[in-house]
């Protein structure tokens, strides 16, 4: 099991396993993690599952792809360098340790 760090809104901190080959939004909804709501559970269709990648981690997640970079567009304050979709953050053995953090609210 990868460990990733979910911070809420709040500064509540979940620290979960999670399995490699899944995706970091998973992580969240099947631990019962607030603050992700992932509605259209992982298409890339609806930015409800926006967080900011904590700036240790950003260089370490592969880059965004054109379909998530315009989907953000629709996020609660994207932030154009820690903004991502955990839906489409596959959990690899290097994000190990990986710390997020959760939006106020999602879009």
């Amino acid at each position: 099991m990868i460990k990733i760090t979910y911070v809420e809104h709040n500064g509540r901190e979940h620290t979960v396993g999670v399995p490699e080959g899944g995706t970091v939004m998973e992580g969240a909804r099947d631990n019962g993690i607030p603050g992700i709501e992932a509605d259209c559970g992982g298409a890339c269709s609806c930015a409800t599952c926006h967080a900011y990648i904590d700036s240790a981690w950003i260089e370490k997640l592969p880059a965004k792809q054109p379909m998530e970079a315009d989907m953000l567009d629709f996020a609660y304050e994207p932030d154009a360098t820690r903004s991502r979709l955990t839906c489409q953050v596959r959990v690899t053995e290097a994000l190990d340790g990986l710390v997020l953090h959760m939006p106020e609210r999602q879009a």
